[in-house]
């Protein structure tokens, strides 16, 4: 019969060959307006994250955000960009550096690592193709968000079944739907906490715990975001031994005009430097590496906007990033996910 039908043996997929995808929302490829705008148009034309009817939302799209934001959004950037390129990007890369890295330590060289954007490049699309043509049998997609939300993980699934809605041979698909309490993450988190405290003489008076926010249509719609982070926060609160009183939960980043989740972070600092805290902490558990929304919104604004208003100390604390105690912990919760996946690849083989 044609080799049309029936491959040859050598692209058939291997049976133990493994893909790990670490997956981050996204950045533009450059600070600079065009860029931003290109970023901007695949990302806001997402229903997941702008539920409007399209014939609605797509006018105000084009006709008002997509002509005012980009220069100012590139502003930001701007402020924030490295040598090497977008923060996001650059840990984001590293971060599947050193997960391959672990793999490899341990003997596991059939695990391979590769890492996308939902939105901008690495384009999700492009490294599923490279997986494909490469042959593995087997894929873990691992969106690096730890709470779940529809605007994010569920995207990021959404995106993966566009892209294999026409291959012929599919492989077996998992994915990691949140680890918002995992031992392992918590611990680093923990332990980057303890440390910056160790560095600056203890805690500051107040601990802000912030995460970037939705709109309040989607918790009503039935979106368990929120819950996730309390959980997040009050168990590092548990860890750190901090009293109720001293820390509070809010959320950052909100776009647009209709209600998004509260307390807002800015006005939440604003309001504590006025109210007499002086001294605050903020850490953003919910991003794994930092990026615009934490190096440029809470590290730079926010932080003038609590100085400005009568704060005195003002600490943002890194996000986990390239942290070894961190890689350790995604290693391991990568593994428990790939499950039987590893055991049938590490089995002997009988004659």
């Amino acid at each position: 019969m044609s080799s049309r039908y029936w491959p040859e043996p050598s692209t058939l997929p291997d049976a133990h060959r493994t893909a790990v995808v670490l997956v981050g929302l996204g950045t533009p490829v450059a600070p600079d307006a065009a860029s931003v705008r290109r970023y901007l148009a695949e990302f806001l034309n997402d229903p997941r994250i702008v539920e409007w009817p399209r014939w609605l939302w797509k006018p105000i799209l084009h006709g008002i955000v997509l002509r005012t934001r980009p220069a100012r959004s590139a502003q930001k950037y701007a402020q924030v960009w490295t040598p090497e390129g977008s923060p996001l990007a650059v840990h984001t890369a590293r971060q599947s550096t050193l997960l391959a890295g672990h793999f490899i330590w341990q003997g596991k060289a059939h695990i391979e690592c590769f890492h996308a954007m939902r939105y901008g490049q690495p384009a999700l699309a492009a490294t599923l193709q490279k997986i494909k043509m490469r042959g593995f049998a087997r894929l873990l997609i691992v969106p690096m968000f730890p709470q779940y939300s529809a605007t994010t993980t569920a995207s990021i699934m959404d995106e993966v079944a566009r892209c294999m809605r026409h291959w012929r041979n599919l492989p077996e698909l998992r994915f990691i739907r949140s680890f918002a309490t995992d031992e392992g993450y918590l611990d680093a988190l923990e332990a980057n906490i303890r440390k910056h405290w160790q560095r600056n003489g203890g805690p500051a008076k107040q601990i802000l715990f912030s995460f970037h926010g939705i709109p309040e249509a989607c918790v009503k719609a039935g979106d368990p975001y929120p819950q996730e982070c309390r959980a997040t926060a009050e168990a590092l609160a548990r860890r750190l031994g901090i009293a109720t009183k001293r820390w509070q939960l809010t959320f950052q980043s909100r776009f647009g005009r209709a209600q998004w989740l509260t307390p807002y972070t800015q006005p939440t600092l604003v309001a504590m430097a006025k109210e007499g805290d002086k001294s605050v902490d903020v850490v953003c558990p919910g991003f794994l590496a930092d990026c615009l929304e934490t190096l440029e919104e809470i590290a730079i604004t926010a932080k003038a906007a609590f100085l400005d208003a009568g704060g005195e100390t003002f600490n943002f604390i890194p996000c986990l990033n390239e942290r070894d105690d961190w890689m350790a912990a995604l290693a391991r919760l990568t593994l428990a996910h790939l499950g039987d996946w590893v055991n049938a690849a590490e089995r002997p083989v009988r004659d």
